[in-house]
């Protein structure tokens, strides 16, 4: 997976310890996900935070995704 066009994604060192966030916001894309995981949905999401559009949650998505692929993590096996 070629890295993707993320414009909606900042990092900055000192804005929540540095981790991926909503452009704009101290909303981070692993409470998205974990939030997407959890069962909520986009619609959830959006009524929750409502400064945040669809297409933040869709590249908070993309970038969980895209750093998934990017590198191979060895997990326990049962």
């Amino acid at each position: 997976m070629t890295s993707p066009s993320l414009d909606r994604i900042t990092q900055t060192p000192g804005i929540m310890g540095g981790k991926a966030c909503i452009r704009g916001t101290r909303v981070t894309v692993g409470m998205l996900v974990g939030q997407i995981s959890a069962g909520h949905s986009v619609e959830e999401l959006m009524a929750d935070y409502p400064y945040l559009k669809r297409e933040d949650v869709q590249q908070a998505l993309l970038y969980a995704a895209w750093r998934a692929e990017e590198r191979e993590v060895v997990l326990a096996t049962a």
